[in-house]
């Protein structure tokens, strides 16, 4: 009887689970060619930066509160989870964004921050002349504009649309969403339809304009439905339901335990040998869906391309969520919540904030009489000011600076401080590249790659991600 295929994945993280979902047979289930599989990671729990917590008599998300719908990877794994009954669509529209000391509503016609429209920014009292002279000029007499093929996205806004542009309304959103400065990254790998309309040439304006619907990422699916989910029970409970089915298809999972070391085996069966502190496990291929700093350590040495990874530098950011009563506190009537210029004067200082996220507003779930969720996002990977304070230092400064922007704000209430060190992957220029040498290399080692280093930092990318690394693991084992 022939010894049974292996296949390890190193990393519980949602891009791992999603891949052992794929091994172990995908929506169909396991069949008798279904390989040993198992999942080892670090923690004691699976997950990741997915994972809810009981705050204020409400279970609330500690990472990523819901997920893009334009973006199907997500969606569609809950819907082949049989977790349908769980999506939640968002209840609220719209943004603020706090200019020049006014909170004014976002136009809807903007792309990423990027207006499509003359006439979407006169609510912008904030905006100045220059900005507007900016965009009508793109409009109507557009600079001509050279762009290479890995043009940085603060590079191309720059030159069509001007700085105040850039940094007023491109940087606070597409920043935002990647924890980064949009001087610094690849338009290509972060915002594809950008670099697209640049090359165009004309109104850059008018070619995003003419794109339709854009999301950070790859080209998305148009829908008429909402534009983001979450699940009842927060999406940090996606994780254990993945776990809970794939025990039940016999996936092995092997919790807190770290793996030290990747090695080719001598065994003419097996090729891999996963070692941890205390076990080595035999494999015919890896999936490792770990932090790129670690994937980089672990791999590096079977090839330069692989060792790469390891210089994929990552942003740390910090979340602070309060849970305050309704009637202490001046919320902008409507909206999902706020976004902050970086730079915003705040005494002899800036404001660490970024962004305000009204939760309760968001998902239906959440509400409760009389209270509200506000989550404030600090910190960015040129920022780390977060980094040097203890949680009730970075507290007390968050209330100062909610205080400013929303005119008054409660010093009681509870506080709940949530920390991701070097948790967002920065795709600088170059990034695609080396993403594809470092697949073709580790592909050809019976390696697989996989995680929100390589095909965009959100859920749903994640989950693709994973689910791509675990089709491309399982047709490597031919027998």
């Amino acid at each position: 009887m022939s010894a049974r295929p292996s296949v390890v994945v190193v990393g519980g993280g949602i891009s791992g689970l999603a891949a052992a979902w794929e091994l172990s047979g995908g929506t169909r289930g396991p069949s008798d060619a279904t390989p040993r599989i198992e999942v080892v990671d670090v923690a004691d729990r699976v997950g990741g930066a997915l994972r809810t917590a009981t705050f204020d008599d409400r279970v609330v998300d500690q990472g990523a509160d819901g997920f893009l719908a334009r973006r199907p990877e997500a969606v569609t794994f809950v819907r082949d989870l049989g977790w349908d009954d769980q999506l939640e669509a968002i209840d609220a529209s719209g943004a603020w964004i706090y200019l020049r000391g006014h909170l004014d509503a976002i136009p809807t016609s903007l792309v990423l921050g990027v207006p499509t429209t003359a006439t979407s920014l006169s609510t912008l009292r904030g905006l100045g002349r220059r900005a507007r002279w900016s965009l009508w000029r793109d409009r109507h007499l557009p600079r001509p504009c050279v762009v290479g093929d890995d043009a940085t996205i603060g590079e191309i806004i720059r030159a069509k649309l001007g700085d105040e542009v850039a940094l007023q309304l491109v940087e606070p959103m597409i920043g935002g969403i990647q924890a980064g400065r949009i001087d610094d990254l690849s338009a290509a790998a972060v915002f594809p339809a950008l670099l697209t309309a640049a090359r165009a040439g004309g109104s850059l304006q008018k070619a995003l304009s003419a794109s339709g619907p854009v999301s950070p990422g790859p080209a998305s699916a148009r829908s008429d439905g909402p534009t983001f989910f979450t699940l009842r029970q927060g999406v940090g409970s996606l994780p254990g339901e993945v776990e809970r089915q794939l025990r039940a298809r016999g996936v092995i999972f092997t919790l807190a335990t770290p793996v030290t070391a990747l090695r080719r085996s001598p065994t003419s069966f097996y090729e891999w040998e996963v070692d941890t502190a205390t076990t080595t496990t035999p494999a015919n291929s890896v999936v490792v869906a770990t932090p790129p700093k670690i994937t980089g350590r672990l791999l590096g040495q079977h090839d330069p391309a692989l060792a790469a990874i390891g210089t994929i530098d990552a942003a740390s950011a910090a979340m602070v969520t309060f849970a305050v009563p309704a009637n202490d506190v001046h919320l902008p009537a409507e909206g999902t919540g706020v976004l902050v210029p970086l730079g915003t004067p705040y005494g002899d200082d800036t404001l660490m904030i970024t962004a305000l996220t009204f939760l309760d507003r968001k998902w239906p779930h959440l509400r409760h009489d009389g209270r509200v969720l506000v989550r404030v996002h600090v910190g960015r990977s040129d920022d780390q000011r977060a980094q040097a304070m203890d949680d009730d230092a970075l507290v007390t400064r968050v209330r100062a600076e909610l205080a400013v922007l929303l005119g008054r704000w409660p010093q009681a209430g509870e506080t709940m401080v949530v920390r991701w060190n070097e948790g967002l992957p920065q795709y600088r220029p170059g990034h695609l590249e080396r993403v594809e040498r470092a697949r073709e290399a580790a592909s050809s080692l019976g390696l697989f790659l996989a995680g929100n280093a390589y095909d965009g930092v959100g859920i749903p990318a994640s989950i693709g991600s994973g689910r791509r690394a675990g089709r491309d693991a399982l047709a490597a084992l031919t027998f």
